[in-house]
């Protein structure tokens, strides 16, 4: 009788894979993810049946781990302005805090393994993020872009303020309100 799953194996797992993915790229081995996560090869794919599932859902629970940290404590009802501040500042506090995941999900989404089901399936957690932006572009330059290319440029603008501030962390702050005060002006 084969043995149930573990929830904590399976964490361990995607855990591993995140720092694995960090530091060896996209190429790293299902063996030495294993290794990390203090399984056995054959153990990681009663989890994760190939590399590839192992990948898609690694991105998914990133992103999803992200924008949950995102709109922990969004202030409903404030003004647009403080709700959009408060994501961006929960962004930065997130990527800052976990360099390993930042650099495992920044790979992760170039990377043709992840399937447009796993990008939809971590997009759709950011419905409340999308209508908020949505609503605040509304008199801007971007109020007749697609949406997805709002959030590509707000990506690359978060990307650029997190690799500053980890050069210049003595500068976080004062990055982070100047890169905040650019996408507002790219809002509307």
């Amino acid at each position: 009788m084969a043995r149930p799953r573990s929830e904590d194996r399976r964490n361990a797992i995607l855990g591993a894979a995140s720092r694995v993915v960090a530091t060896e790229g996209l190429g790293a081995s299902t063996s030495g993810i294993a290794r990390e996560a203090g399984v056995s090869n054959g153990s990681l794919f009663v989890y994760f049946e190939t590399k590839s599932v192992l990948l898609n859902e690694l991105y998914v629970s990133l992103k999803t781990e992200m924008g949950a940290m995102a709109v922990d404590g969004l202030p409903d009802g404030s003004d647009p302005h403080d709700q959009v501040r408060h994501l961006w500042d929960q962004w930065m506090r997130w990527a800052t805090s976990h360099p390993d995941k930042r650099r495992a999900l920044a790979q992760l989404a170039v990377s043709d393994d992840i399937t447009a089901e796993s990008r939809q399936a971590a997009r759709s957690g950011f419905g409340g993020i999308a209508e908020l932006l949505d609503r605040c572009r509304q008199r801007g330059p971007v109020r007749d872009a697609p949406l997805g290319f709002l959030l590509e440029i707000m990506n690359a603008m978060a990307d650029a303020t997190v690799d500053a501030i980890q050069r210049h962390p003595d500068h976080a702050e004062e990055y982070s309100r100047i890169a905040f005060d650019a996408l507002w002006r790219v809002l509307g």
